[in-house]
């Protein structure tokens, strides 16, 4: 089976989800191929595509705007095959939070009229080294709400990759 995988990155952690996917499909015998949509330069085909899996962060309440606009471009594209939308936050990794991840994933796609066919709302990191002041006290303060967070190397990776594999594998073998 040929996949694709779309997704646009902004501190690495959907990059390494979208990377983690690829080696997983991989390892079960599928063709993979990886589209990044801030590659403003770069085209993607559909054509000989029979699934896609498409993955974005979330930040300030909203998917990166270039991602939307893909999707929304691509829409006939996307909705012509099984997909699966990974949105990822740091709202999924925490019960309380599920919601309003949810939330931003129904924004979304109310925003591009695209419906997936599957959607998993993944938990993302704390990248504590790449954020200004501004930047480290709304991550503190309203993605963590005030929680105190232990970083490793000035990472804190809270993305469940055993789930995310399992929910991968199961897209990638269903009868849709």
């Amino acid at each position: 089976m040929n996949l694709l995988i779309i997704y646009q990155s902004i501190e690495g952690q959907t990059r390494k989800i979208a990377d983690f996917v690829e080696s997983q499909l991989r390892a079960a015998g599928h063709e993979v191929a990886l589209f990044n949509t801030e590659d403003k330069l770069g085209a993607v085909s559909f054509e000989g595509v029979d699934r896609v899996i498409l993955a974005a962060p979330v930040h300030e309440r909203r998917h990166p705007k270039s991602f939307e606009v893909f999707v929304s471009a691509s829409r006939g594209d996307l909705m012509a095959r099984p997909t699966l939308l990974l949105s990822v936050s740091l709202k999924a990794a925490f019960p309380e939070g599920l919601e309003e991840a949810q939330d931003y994933l129904t924004e979304m796609k109310m925003r591009t009229r695209f419906e997936p066919t599957r959607q998993m709302l993944v938990a993302g990191a704390v990248r504590a080294s790449s954020y200004s002041y501004y930047e480290s006290q709304i991550v503190q303060n309203v993605a963590l709400e005030g929680r105190r967070v232990r970083l490793t190397d000035g990472v804190r990776e809270f993305t469940d990759w055993d789930a995310l594999g399992a929910a991968v594998t199961g897209f990638g073998q269903a009868a849709l």
